[in-house]
């Protein structure tokens, strides 16, 4: 029998229990779904009113046209047919699909080159504006210098971007500086935030067990006294500078000086390096100047530029973390931005606040900020971008001999007479403070390892502090004893991943302290 609504043979019988009626089980399930009552009769029904037949397996007679060859063969032409219609259809969408991505390629390829050409526009416009904010300034500065005499009759410029006698126009930091230096602070703070602790970082256990592994005699006998020292982690060189004028870089892997630097007229108070290329090395000196040395394939360094902007001691310099400027802080009330590679100072920045002037700077790891500490015993930010002093702490007793921003990027470590002072700043204030060990004798220098996890302190003696948070403990992991009446410890600097401390001091000994040799070899003891 047939379906009721179909009228072909079902291939799930059912009947319904009122008319008696043979439906196809999903057919009849649909309709009573959508209207409730009998297809034929139109009685109200339901599906409690139907029951499934049990049947066997119904076969399918083929079509007529499928029964012979004939039939056969025009059913695969039929399908041929539509298969060769829908291949065209294809063909021609595809051909449409190509034609639309060419014209798309082409507009994102003219959108690219007129959003070059703007930002070109941009910048040069930029740069007009930044020459036309500089000169400004630099006018209405002259003029108030010439209505307003010193005491001794003399008329001066007060400009920033004057030098010394108003000789020459300093550039300024441009715009295309500031964007360099506000990219390399998004990457360097996007970096910190993922930075994890080295696995090569010396543990605690080392530390506590670190004495005077070597002493090197780096100056001269008749002057004697390291005031400076930094180091270049990626090559294991250590350089110092002196009392006796001289700069020294010494080679801690053959353990011989590679080149003396002779030049300054007086002591050599601030050395950085430079690991870029062959090296560089910036010193600062007593003698009112600074020095680029440019190190060569031979080990030798020669001095490339003297720059004379500043009028007093120079008693800081520190690099900004592109490698490619730095910052001099003097006596004479001002700080001077540099350009590295060919020694240009775009902009001198003066403060006639302070007193006596700078004797310290840091730039912050990220290289939007800059630290400086005065005789005067103020510790001051600014912010690089514009030069403008930003934040200033107050608290301790004595110049601000030396500062540290930790690589966290939220602490930093400050010393003057009084000992050292750590500031938080986020919340722009000091939360531990510790006294110097000696009060007749200043807390010459602070210094955060690469990794940011310990503390040095040089003073009287050699402390090493395990960095904690604000809250926490900050515990003196180990107190390396005084110099033996050699002399107090004048500078102390980290080496890599804190395997060594490399300290200064009065004496003309460079000394090491870490973990002897054969305890290197063996491990920490358990």
């Amino acid at each position: 029998m047939n379906c009721s609504i179909s009228g072909e043979v079902p291939e799930e019988p059912a009947v319904s229990k009122k008319s008696g009626l043979l439906f196809e089980k999903r057919l009849i399930e649909r309709h009573i779904s959508d209207f409730g009552k009998c297809p034929v009769t139109g009685e109200p029904l339901t599906m409690d009113d139907i029951v499934t037949l049990k049947a066997g397996k119904i076969v399918k007679p083929r079509p007529v046209q499928a029964a012979s060859i004939p039939g056969m063969i025009g059913m695969f032409q039929n399908e041929w047919d539509s298969l060769m219609l829908s291949y065209f259809a294809l063909e021609q969408q595809l051909h449409t699909a190509r034609q639309e991505l060419s014209h798309a390629l082409y507009q994102h390829d003219a959108a690219c080159r007129v959003i070059a050409r703007l930002k070109k526009e941009r910048d040069e416009a930029r740069s007009l504006l930044a020459q036309a904010e500089r000169q400004i300034p630099t006018y209405a500065d002259t003029i108030h210098a010439v209505q307003v005499p010193l005491s001794n009759g003399k008329r001066v410029a007060d400009s920033e971007n004057l030098a010394p006698g108003g000789k020459k126009l300093r550039p300024g930091i441009s715009a295309e500086i500031i964007e360099e230096l506000i990219e390399c602070n998004a990457i360097f703070s996007q970096e910190r935030k993922k930075r994890t602790i080295p696995a090569t970082l010396a543990p605690i256990e080392d530390l506590e067990r670190y004495t005077q592994i070597s002493s090197y005699p780096l100056t001269k006998t008749n002057k004697p006294g390291i005031l400076c020292v930094d180091i270049c982690h990626s090559k294991d060189i250590i350089a110092t500078g002196g009392i006796d004028t001289n700069a020294v870089v010494f080679d801690r892997a053959s353990e011989q000086i590679s080149s003396t630097l002779s030049g300054h007229t007086k002591k050599v108070t601030s050395i950085k390096v430079v690991c870029r290329g062959n090296n560089f090395v910036i010193t600062g000196s007593a003698d009112k100047t600074v020095r680029l040395w440019q190190g060569s394939d031979s080990g030798t360094y020669d001095c490339r530029h003297i720059l004379t902007d500043h009028t007093a001691e120079v008693q800081a310099v520190t690099v900004h973390a592109t490698t490619k400027y730095f910052v001099s802080a003097s006596l004479d009330n001002s700080w001077c931005f540099y350009d590295l590679a060919s020694g240009l100072c775009y902009s001198r920045v003066r403060d006639s606040t302070v007193s006596e002037g700078y004797t310290s700077a840091a730039f912050h790891p990220d290289g939007l900020i800059l630290g400086t500490g005065t005789t005067d015993a103020v510790v001051k930010i600014w912010d690089v971008k514009s030069q403008t002093n930003v934040a200033k702490f107050d608290g301790h007793v004595g110049p601000v001999t030396s500062m540290s921003f930790s690589e966290n990027g939220y602490f930093l470590a400050t010393a003057a007479h009084d000992g050292v002072k750590l500031w938080d700043l986020r919340k722009l204030k000091n939360f531990r403070s510790f006294p110097s060990p000696d009060p007749d004798t200043p807390t010459n220098s602070v210094d955060f390892d690469h990794s940011g996890s310990y503390l040095a302190v040089a003073s009287s003696d050699i402390r090493v502090y395990q960095v904690a948070s604000v809250k926490s403990e900050w515990n003196c992991l180990k107190t390396l004893p005084d110099l033996s009446g050699t002399g107090k410890a004048t500078c102390a600097k980290f080496g890599p991943d804190a395997k060594y401390l490399a300290v200064g001091s009065y004496d003309r000994n460079l000394r090491l302290f870490g973990l002897p040799k054969k305890d290197q070899d063996d491990g920490p003891e358990s």
